[in-house]
């Protein structure tokens, strides 16, 4: 199960990632800085990633296109690096859980503090 962080993700936490998520990487290591949506879609969907993004674009593509790839829309707000990192590693069941049912495309994980 390898992510593929979109641009508005640290590829800081790359390294970190590798234990729970092999192979993972971020849009920018792989290839041009700057991306359109469209050609980082097809990008996973041929190299079996998992879209990670704090965008609601992504989603908006699932609803178009269904999957794969999979979605995890991050909506934490403006937090740091280590709470993404901790994010994606508390939340791998769910995560793999989505990877492995094909009724789902897209993960929404909201910040405990939403709304307030």
């Amino acid at each position: 199960m390898k992510l593929l962080l979109d641009q508005n993700i640290s590829r800081r936490i790359v390294p970190s990632l590798q234990a729970h998520y092999p192979g993972s990487s971020q849009v920018a290591l792989l290839g041009p800085d700057r991306a359109s949506d469209s050609a980082i879609w097809d990008y996973a969907s041929v190299h079996g990633y998992t879209i990670v993004t704090k965008d609601a674009d992504f989603e908006e593509m699932t609803l178009v296109r269904g999957s794969p790839p999979k979605v995890i829309w991050l909506r934490l707000g403006n937090v740091s690096n280590q709470m993404v990192l901790e994010t994606l590693i508390n939340h791998h069941a769910t995560i793999e859980a989505l990877i492995e049912r094909h009724d789902l495309s897209c993960l929404e994980i909201l910040s405990v503090n939403a709304g307030m």
